[in-house]
């Protein structure tokens, strides 16, 4: 499967972004959509996952209340709404996807390119 991340650009604190990551071919629905991000000289950290069939969303704390998963089955999409966004969010983020619920970028297998996302002060 190819996973193509797209959305991210540049905003100030406070504002908002809305990723999107469509996948070329049908999501089963037993899989686990996720999305990563990964800062300058960090490693790639979870942000937060949705069950395709069910819809069941998980969140990082760091995120939990400001970052909104969602997808459309009709489209094999699955989206990223960040409210609230701080500088501390600036990184490359990638959707990936996987079989079962993990928090671990090894437990993956597909990944999309990556978009990046830089909010200034």
């Amino acid at each position: 499967v190819q996973l193509q991340a797209s959305g991210g650009g540049q905003v100030q604190a406070g504002g908002s972004l809305r990723l999107s990551c469509e996948a070329s071919i049908r999501i089963f629905s037993s899989a686990v959509m996720s999305w990563f991000r990964q800062a300058p000289g960090k490693e790639r950290e979870f942000v937060g996952a949705i069950r395709w069939g069910v819809g069941l969303t998980y969140y990082a704390e760091s995120v939990k209340g400001r970052f909104t998963i969602s997808r459309d089955k009709s489209k094999n999409a699955v989206y990223l709404q960040m409210n609230s966004l701080k500088p501390g969010d600036t990184a490359m983020y990638y959707c990936a996807r996987a079989l079962e619920l993990a928090n671990a970028p090894s437990q993956y297998k597909d990944w999309g390119q990556g978009t990046l996302v830089t909010v200034s002060s």
